[in-house]
């Protein structure tokens, strides 16, 4: 029952013009870049990719592109989060006709939901399509837990496989796994318990930095999954003080500030977000330049 989903999957970012209106080339080649790179599917349209400041055609154009893009290569993954399940329904209606692998599903936004109305708005998204869906479990964004208790409710809904565990308290992959064995792939969903994520049984690692640095992402899972824990262990040290921007409020800044440091895209965001000034785009800059300068995948081709 399981998707076979596995590895790094970036939460891809959704490119701006000058003008704020979507820069759709842009968007395509951070996309194929991604792939090229080695990763092992997309999440399109996540909250990196500003999913609730898009238009409902815009998500529609960006994912059609996206698929086109991509065809094929690895898994392409788009975000459901909507306002009410009426409007989550006809996006995972639309995803499946345009040709996605699979739905990352949220609850519905802005309102906080009892445990019953959580699992219906789960269940009827997931009865109007046949894709894949990966349950997204964020508590402090979302101010709602997709608990055992929710889970238990939808053990037998069989498109329902995955869920993004992106609860800070790692416990919480032991005790998911410990409650349904291999019925869910269980992805970690913050950057900065990744690894840990890794080693309690996650099959993937669905991440903000791999944007900036996707070599490195790549190369840190690959070493876990091969053994190497030394190595892993290595690059982790090495990434932690960006994979710690992942958990904080400005996080869709910081990662398109550091994709552009790293000339892979724009730092334009769309208000209420706005790109990051002052002290702290001096100090995500010197992160970044940092980074950059010890980077172990350069380290690996000097030697």
């Amino acid at each position: 029952m399981t998707t076979g989903w596995r590895g790094v999957f970036p939460a891809v970012t959704t490119q701006f013009n000058e003008d704020f209106s979507i820069d759709f080339e842009s968007t395509r080649r951070v996309q194929d870049a991604l792939v090229n790179d080695g990763v092992n599917g997309l999440i399109i349209m996540g909250t990196c990719g500003e999913n609730n400041s898009l238009d409902p055609d815009e998500k529609r154009s960006i994912l059609k592109g996206a698929v086109e893009v991509v065809n094929g290569r690895v898994p392409v993954v788009t975000g459901v989060s909507e306002f009410d399940t009426r409007r989550a329904i006809a996006y995972a209606r639309d995803a499946e006709k345009i040709g996605a692998d699979g739905l990352m599903l949220l609850p519905a936004m802005v309102y906080v939901p009892k445990p019953e109305e959580l699992v219906a708005h789960f269940k009827a998204v997931a009865e109007a399509t046949s894709l894949p869906i990966m349950l997204y479990n964020n508590p402090p964004a979302y101010r709602v837990n997709i608990g055992t208790d929710v889970l238990r409710q939808l053990e037998g809904v069989k498109n329902i496989k995955a869920v993004k565990e992106s609860a800070p308290d790692t416990r919480r992959f032991t005790d998911l796994i410990n409650a349904f064995g291999d019925r869910f792939d269980i992805f970690a969903g913050l950057d900065d318990v990744a690894l840990e994520g890794m080693m309690l049984g996650a099959k993937g690692w669905v991440s903000g930095l791999t944007s900036a640095f996707p070599e490195e992402s790549v190369q840190l899972i690959a070493a876990f999954e091969r053994g190497d824990i030394e190595e892993a262990r290595s690059i982790y040290r090495w990434f932690m003080p960006l994979l710690h921007l992942d958990a904080e409020h400005d996080l869709v800044q910081t990662i398109k500030l550091a994709e552009q440091i790293m000339g892979r895209g724009s730092e334009r965001v769309r208000m209420p977000r706005m790109a990051l000034t002052g002290a702290r785009r001096d100090e995500i800059i010197a992160m970044v330049e940092k980074a950059a300068a010890t980077r172990p995948s350069h380290k690996a081709k000097a030697a």
